[in-house]
């Protein structure tokens, strides 16, 4: 059994850029660990109902998924540019450290959100095998909206080494967004139901299967 460790930066980059894969992972009898980053706060704007209905949200998601189990760090949301990026290393590595997971899940370097850029690098921080001997693989995945409007020199689009056939995982993937109601909407919206079905057929094609998702290979020992 392997221990995989989903960093989203805020939730539903998980199930946009990963999520059939961590379905598989389930299947297969690994233990998926989701690691939220962010978290809105009423004293940056959120009303208490939006904090409440995301609350929701991610119980819901980690229910529906067959998450081992569900850690936030509840760093500010769109803020992480104004902490300092060893606290965040030092936030992220605490998990690390707790789950010991063989495999990381982590945002593309490049997506044009800062907070996924920002996370990208702290996790890269945890590629150290004298600090956390337990991880071997870091894979970078792609995010819809985020990854698809990076500009150069890092984009567009995500360098890929890796696929996953997801086919039989892909309607249960869309299922799980509906429950991101409030962050999904009608194509051609990026992160709509026809988009993330357009992309996960791209991929497929690309690799000679009905449906999957790309990765970008960061680190992998075998």
């Amino acid at each position: 059994m392997r221990t995989i460790l989903a960093i989203a930066p805020h939730p539903d980059d998980e199930m946009l850029g990963c999520g059939g894969t961590l379905l598989r992972h389930i299947a297969e009898g690994d233990a998926v660990h989701w690691l939220i980053v962010t978290a809105m706060h009423e004293q940056h704007g959120y009303g208490h109902n939006t904090i409440q209905r995301r609350a929701g949200q991610i119980t819901q998601v980690c229910k529906t998924t067959g998450f081992t189990a569900c850690h936030e760090l509840g760093l500010p949301t769109t803020r992480l540019d104004t902490l300092p990026m060893s606290d965040i290393v030092t936030a992220l590595g605490g998990v690390v450290n707790t789950v010991q997971p063989d495999t990381l899940y982590i945002p593309y370097a490049g997506d044009i959100h800062t907070d996924h850029g920002i996370v990208a690098t702290a996790a890269k921080a945890c590629s150290k095998w004298f600090r956390y001997p337990s991880v071997r693989c870091i894979y970078g995945y792609e995010t819809p909206s985020e990854t698809d409007f990076s500009l150069p020199p890092q984009g567009p689009g995500m360098p890929v080494q890796r696929y996953v056939d997801i086919s039989t995982y892909l309607e249960k993937k869309l299922e799980i967004l509906t429950l991101y109601e409030n962050e999904l909407d009608d194509f051609p919206f990026p992160r709509s139901r026809d988009a993330v079905i357009a992309l996960a057929k791209t991929r497929g094609a690309a690799a000679g299967c009905q449906a999957a998702e790309a990765f970008q290979v960061l680190k992998e020992i075998v």
